[in-house]
């Protein structure tokens, strides 16, 4: 699996299983992974950028 591939959101969606209005208030409090904002203003998530996301969130589970 390539680190550097582009995630349409709806992949990222699908992966996290949460709804789009969850993902875009995650954005809008800083809580989402980074997103790429491509010239015809669709957005992206580098796959190295959500699994390095994701690690984040298993050690705030763990700590909790």
């Amino acid at each position: 699996m390539n680190s550097d591939a582009l995630l349409t959101i709806a992949e990222v969606l699908a992966e996290l299983q949460v709804a789009r209005s969850t993902f875009d208030a995650w954005r809008s409090l800083g809580l989402a992974p980074e997103c790429i904002k491509l010239p015809n203003g669709k957005l992206r998530v580098r796959r190295s950028a959500l699994n390095a996301w994701l690690a984040t969130r298993v050690e705030m589970a763990e700590a909790s």
